[in-house]
């Protein structure tokens, strides 16, 4: 008996690592996607990607982030393109998965807080005038929370980099003074270790483009 249930255990263990493996391998290769991904189409497929991969673990906050990522991503896209019309629907999903990935993160996850500010910056831009009170100043906030939460993540110094270098100079914003911020980013990166091969690691090959004075 007590032979039996040894081969048990271990044949458990053995699917465990072997489930596990397969786990890592498949959120590696859609973190490398979410980097080299260009189009919107690109992105919807990487997100499906993690939608799977959550529905196996639903314990495990990082697939929902990432699939909340690769949407943000793709509504980024689509507004270079100037296709605003589908901003609200693409930052609803983003939250949906965020708000998912919020209930087994740890406790005040500076990461979740930027991607929101990320989500109430793409529903601000279907249109700026009218939601920079509302949509805009939820993002502003949900900024200030991150980087009070983690000061020294360089995703946090990427984003407001972004918005310097992107908002209009009469709006406050200033390409200079951006460039300053990325280059703050950038020096930020490196010296950043993620807490694990799938933690969030994204952001420093924008942060160098823009602090070697590239213009978008």
């Amino acid at each position: 008996m007590k032979k039996y249930l040894l081969s048990f255990a271990l044949a458990f263990v053995s699917l465990t690592a072997f489930a596990q493996s397969d786990y890592e391998k498949a959120m590696k290769e859609n973190i490398a996607k979410v980097e080299t991904s260009k189009t919107a189409e690109e992105y919807t497929t990487v997100a499906n990607n993690f939608h799977r991969i959550a529905g196996k673990d639903e314990n495990n906050w990082l697939p929902f982030y990432y699939a909340a990522l690769a949407n943000i991503q793709k509504g980024r896209v689509l507004m270079r393109e100037g296709k605003t019309q589908d901003l609200d629907f693409i930052a609803g999903q983003a939250q949906k998965y965020i708000d998912a990935a919020a209930h087994v993160a740890p406790t005040d996850n500076a990461e979740l807080h930027l991607l929101t500010k990320m989500a109430y910056s793409l529903k601000m831009m279907v249109n700026p005038q009218q939601r920079y009170m509302t949509d805009g100043a939820k993002a502003a906030e949900e900024m200030k929370i991150a980087e009070k939460l983690d000061p020294n993540n360089p995703r946090v110094a990427l984003i407001k980099a972004e918005d310097t270098y992107f908002t209009p100079e009469q709006y406050g914003g200033s390409k200079t003074k951006g460039i300053e911020q990325f280059k703050d980013a950038l020096a930020k990166f490196n010296t950043y270790t993620p807490k694990s091969a799938l933690e969030p690691n994204w952001g420093k090959a924008e942060a160098e483009y823009f602090a070697n004075g590239a213009k978008k």
